[in-house]
């Protein structure tokens, strides 16, 4: 029997399973997909499982990848798999860890749950994680299902030293509830950290209420575990450029970049460069036709990042 894991990922993720298989050494894992004419889904690993360490490769970037990759889950356990990984690198519904007003459904859990429900391997079920919006919600998962939070610091590092390219900086960030993340981030390389305390009114309207920053003269790079509209990022690059900042970039873990979000962030004129993670593959698809774009979107693989998790795993 092989020794190496097994690596499947939902058609979504295929980019992130072949530069882990290339950089870790680890065998490739074929399914079969298609859609029936009501919307229904057809699935089948078609590379047989029984005895074999399975990784599954899947985010819940919308409903129906979170679904699909539950079944690839469930199936791979019932075709015998010996020990089944899950590698979830953008865990959607992350900022709904817990509800403010009656009634919320914390969809964080609810999710949790989902995958907690996915019947245990012979040797047990994991999750791994990439920089979650909340700390707590690792422990939401249930039923043995063991949860590895993977911080994405060393790729996030590379890309603010790149984008600085030895010259002196602020790191920022966009709202007080990444202080300590962005203050550690700073304190690691060596720059002084800035803060913004911000108000939300919706889901795309924020507004600022202070700022404690020593940026004047300075470039600023922001930082923000993930961009989705990008409303909180443009609000607080334009209070840091009030406050003097000579220059503006902004880098972020998860690039989400629903409908045109992309545009309207280079379209300010704000940035001189906009950095994330292939964690979306939203930011991948994103990569490519911004080529040639004034400020272009650079993503960094997380394959890095996830190898030495799943290569410690090798028998």
């Amino acid at each position: 029997m092989t020794t190496r894991p097994l690596v499947f990922a939902t058609p979504e993720y295929g980019y992130l399973q072949a530069a882990l298989c290339g950089s870790a050494a680890l065998e490739a894992g074929d399914i079969d997909t298609f859609a029936f004419p009501d919307g229904e889904r057809y699935l089948r690993l078609v590379t047989p499982v029984d005895g074999r360490d399975v990784v599954l490769i899947g985010g819940t970037v919308d409903d129906a990848a979170a679904l699909t990759l539950f079944d690839l889950a469930c199936g791979a356990v019932h075709y015998g798999a010996r020990r089944l990984t899950l590698v979830v690198p953008y865990y959607g519904y992350a900022t709904m860890e817990r509800s403010t007003k009656p009634g919320e459904v914390v969809t964080a859990k609810t999710r949790a749950a989902l995958f907690s429900a996915i019947p245990p391997a012979s040797y047990g079920n994991r999750v791994i994680l990439l920089d979650l919006h909340a700390e707590g919600i690792p422990h939401y998962f249930e039923a043995g299902l063991v949860a590895t939070h993977v911080y994405a610091k060393p790729v996030i590092r590379d890309m603010i030293l790149d984008i600085a390219g030895g010259r002196p900086f602020v790191l920022a960030c966009t709202d007080a509830g990444r202080a300590k993340w962005v203050e550690s981030l700073a304190n690691d390389l060596g720059v002084t950290a800035a803060f913004v305390f911000k108000r939300r009114h919706d889901g795309e309207r924020t507004e600022i209420t202070a700022i404690d920053a020593q940026v004047a003269g300075k470039p600023v790079i922001l930082y923000d575990d993930m961009i989705r509209t990008g409303g909180s990022l443009i609000g607080a690059a334009r209070a840091y450029q009030r406050a003097g900042a000579v220059s503006l970039a902004a880098v972020a873990t998860h690039g989400v970049f629903p409908g045109d979000a992309l545009h309207k962030l280079q379209a300010t004129g704000l940035f001189s460069a906009i950095a994330c993670t292939d964690s979306h593959p939203r930011a991948r698809a994103l990569a490519g036709a911004s080529a040639g774009d004034p400020t272009p979107l650079r993503v960094a693989s997380i394959a890095p990042l996830i190898a030495p998790h799943l290569a410690g795993h090798v028998l």
